[in-house]
């Protein structure tokens, strides 16, 4: 293996249940008719705008302006005090020797913020990180990891990843890389590691102390 790429939201960062709580409350005054938590749990992942779409078909009432916009800011407003690293993950990093890269459905401004406000900007030190502005069509689509590989100069198959989500094993395995899914974030309902494994993960782990020497058995199998 030539690189290891991580998901942001719910692998680095302990995010996704505060931004899980804050949508469920704003969906609850906009999209009033849905049961924002059951919908939720099929879009992890996806970007605000498309879990938006997604939630706006499902209900007779229309989004305000801005909503994906509105969204993303009351998120990031509550990540800038609640958020933490995953638990693991600075000592797991330091533990692996391989070239790193960072790629995530979230906007630039929030994943700079969120490795930012945990300290791991420091421990990642300077890699490369890619965010769903840069391609057409975000995860689970692969073109945000195929250009990942691409700019870095790395052929997929020598790429392993780290997800939590189905959209984003979905999308690293169709880009040809292989992927260990993460089931240790605190929004992981029962079962995903079984929904992972479909979506095309080779190894699923539940603790960051069990990826170096995951990544030791890939690099050796590779």
């Amino acid at each position: 293996m030539d690189t290891l790429i991580f998901d942001c939201d719910g692998v680095l960062v302990d995010s996704e249940a505060i931004a899980e709580a804050t949508l469920v409350a704003l969906l609850g005054e906009w999209l009033p008719d849905l049961d924002a938590d059951a919908a939720l749990g099929q879009a992890l992942g996806m970007t605000t705008a498309d879990i938006l779409a997604h939630l706006e078909g499902l209900s007779a009432h229309r989004l305000p302006a801005r909503a994906a916009e509105r969204v993303d800011e009351t998120i990031e407003a509550r990540l800038a005090l609640e958020l933490r690293a995953m638990p693991g993950v600075a000592a797991a990093i330091a533990a692996i020797d391989l070239p790193r890269a960072v790629v995530s459905n979230s906007r630039r401004q929030r994943v700079l913020a969120s490795l930012g406000s945990t300290g791991l900007a420091s421990v990642l030190g300077e890699v490369p990180i890619f965010t769903a502005e840069q391609v057409e069509r975000p995860k689970p689509d692969p073109a945000l990891y195929r250009l990942a590989a691409t700019t870095l100069g790395v052929v997929p198959e020598r790429c392993l990843v780290v997800e939590d989500s189905v959209s984003g094993v979905t999308a690293a395995h169709a880009a040809g890389m292989r992927v260990i899914g993460f089931t240790g974030a605190s929004h992981v309902q029962p079962g995903q590691d079984r929904r992972l494994v479909a979506a095309g993960a080779w190894r699923v782990i539940e603790h960051m102390q069990e990826l170096p020497a995951l990544v030791g058995a890939a690099r050796y199998s590779a």
